[in-house]
C-alpha cells in the first residue's frame, strides 16, 4: 500500500483507510457470484459488427406498441449502471406505470469496455461507435430508434442525433453535448442570470475534469500498463471519479452500495478492459469532433437535456435551443454524473415524459 497522510478529505485522491476497507471487503466478503447471477437474469447477446465484438441486453417491451431505445454509458460507467431503469422502462404496468409507456430496451457495452471485448481495433471514437449502434438496432430490427445516454452515451446519443437522424425518433442526453462545440468555450456571460450556478458547477469541476482528460486522452497506454496490474488500483482509479463525480457528500458506498461499486471493478477487471475503456479518449479527442454536416440545427431531431446539480459540465440552455431541436429541458433536484444509476426514478419518469410525445 502507497503511504497516506494528511488525506482525510481525499485532497490527493482517495484515502487510503477507506480503500483498504472497500477493497477487503471486495476480495473476502463481496459474492461475485450472486451479483452474476443478477446479470444473467437480463437476455444479453454478442455480435461482431465489421471486426468489434459488442455485448448488449435486449429486453423486449411488454406494451400495445414499445418504442425501440438504446441506452449508452459512459466511463467509469458499465452497462450496469443502467440495471435499475431497465425492468420499469421495458414493462411500465408491473413498475407502476402506464403500459402505453413501454420500450424496447437495448443496452450495449461501448467497444472495448466489459463484455465487449477483445477489442483489436484502432480508430473507435464515438462517431465510429454511432455507427456501430446504427448498425446493431438494423440487425435488431429497427430502422427507426429512440436514444439516450450520459458521459461518453451522452456524446455518442448526441452524434445518433446528428449524423444519423434518419434513424432517430429523439434523443435525450443527461450530459450536454453537441457536435462541433467545445464545452469549455463557454464563458460566463453565455449563461442567463438563472443559470449563473451552472457557470459556479463548470468553475469547480474543470480541475477535476482536466485532471482526469488530459492522462487518459493523452497517455492512455501507458496508464493502462499500471491499472492491468493491479486490481486495487483499478478499483480506485473507477472509485474515486464516483465519489468525486456524484452527488453522494463524500458517502460514495452509501449512495451506489458497497456491492455496486465491486461489480463495476469487477467487470472492469475480469474482463481486463480497463485498458482498452481509456482508449475511447484518445481516439476520439485527439481527432477533434467535426460536424458531418452544415446543416442547422446541428442536431435536428428532438432533443431532451436531463441536467443534474452536480454534473461536471453545463451547457447554457440558448445554446441547446439554437444547436438542437429543444423539447425539453429539465433541472434535476438530485445527482450528479451518474445519474440512472444514482437517481433511477428521476430517470424513468423523464424518458417516460419525454419520449410518450414522440410516439
Amino acid at each position: 500500500w502507497a503511504d497516506d497522510f494528511g488525506n482525510e478529505r481525499w485532497a490527493y485522491g482517495v484515502e487510503r483507510g477507506w480503500l483498504e476497507e472497500t477493497a477487503r471487503y471486495w476480495a473476502d466478503e463481496y459474492d461475485w457470484r450472486a451479483e452474476e447471477a443478477a446479470i444473467n437474469r437480463l437476455p444479453q447477446y454478442r455480435l461482431e459488427i465489421d471486426g468489434v465484438p459488442v455485448h448488449f441486453v435486449h429486453v423486449k417491451g411488454k406494451g400495445p406498441a414499445p418504442m425501440p431505445l438504446v441506452l449508452t454509458h459512459g466511463w467509469p460507467w458499465t452497462f450496469w449502471d443502467w440495471k435499475d431503469v431497465i425492468g420499469p422502462l421495458a414493462d411500465p404496468a408491473a413498475h407502476g406505470g402506464d403500459p402505453a409507456d413501454a420500450f424496447d430496451v437495448i443496452v450495449p457495452s461501448l467497444p472495448g469496455f466489459g463484455f465487449s471485448t477483445p477489442l483489436r481495433t484502432t480508430g473507435i471514437g464515438a462517431r465510429r461507435v454511432a455507427e456501430l449502434w446504427v448498425t446493431l438496432m438494423g440487425a435488431l430490427g429497427y430502422d427507426r430508434f429512440a436514444a439516450a445516454g450520459g458521459d461518453w452515451g451522452a456524446i455518442v446519443t448526441a452524434e445518433l442525433g446528428h449524423a444519423h437522424a434518419d434513424h432517430l425518433t429523439g434523443v435525450y442526453l443527461t450530459l450536454p453535448q453537441i457536435p462541433g462545440i467545445n464545452l469549455r468555450d463557454v464563458k460566463e456571460e453565455d449563461f442567463a442570470p438563472d443559470e449563473a450556478w451552472m457557470w459556479q458547477r463548470s468553475v469547480e469541476a474543470r480541475p477535476t475534469i482536466m485532471s482526469h482528460s488530459s492522462v487518459h486522452i493523452h497517455d492512455p497506454q501507458t496508464l493502462a500498463y499500471a491499472l492491468c496490474d493491479s486490481p486495487v488500483g483499478t478499483a480506485a482509479w473507477l472509485w474515486e471519479r464516483r465519489r468525486n463525480w456524484s452527488d453522494c457528500d463524500g458517502d460514495v458506498a452509501g449512495l451506489f452500495g458497497r456491492d455496486f461499486l465491486c461489480t463495476t471493478a469487477s467487470i472492469y477487471w475480469l474482463t481486463k478492459t480497463i485498458g482498452t475503456s481509456l482508449r475511447l479518449y484518445n481516439e476520439h479527442f485527439s481527432r477533434g469532433w467535426p460536424v458531418a454536416h452544415d446543416r442547422k440545427p446541428e442536431i435536428p431531431v428532438p432533443t431532451g437535456f436531463g441536467i443534474s446539480p452536480k454534473e461536471l459540465l453545463m451547457l447554457p440552455r440558448a445554446w441547446a435551443e439554437e444547436r438542437t431541436d429543444l423539447r425539453r429541458w429539465t433541472i434535476f433536484p438530485r445527482g450528479g454524473h451518474f445519474a440512472p444509476s444514482e437517481q433511477p426514478q428521476q430517470v424513468i419518469d423523464e424518458f417516460r415524459a419525454f419520449f410518450r410525445e414522440l410516439r
